[in-house]
């Protein structure tokens, strides 16, 4: 698949990726095949799963921000994971 991720940080119980892909990819194809992947490398790891049907759950979140500057964008993503009180911005 056609896609390349630009930016990517995990938190306890969800990721936040930047991903830069052509018009003609989907994005449900696109966490289809992350989610498919990441599953398969954490069981080949030997991992227990968090939940025993699944490692993911079955939603996802996607916004569009073409035209944002990919720097402020990845800053973002690095500060997800700051502790709420940091002085920086969370969620």
């Amino acid at each position: 698949m056609n896609f390349q991720i630009l930016e990517f940080h995990g938190e306890a119980d969800h990721v936040h990726a930047l991903i830069e892909y052509p018009p003609k990819i989907s994005i449900s194809e696109i966490v289809n095949a992350l989610k498919g992947v990441s599953s398969r490398k954490y069981g080949q790891a030997g991992l227990l799963k968090p939940h025993k049907q699944a490692l993911w759950s079955p939603s996802y979140f996607a916004v569009s921000v073409g035209g944002a500057p990919l720097e402020v964008l990845k800053q973002y993503i690095k500060e997800q994971s700051r502790p709420k009180g940091s002085g920086l911005a969370s969620h």
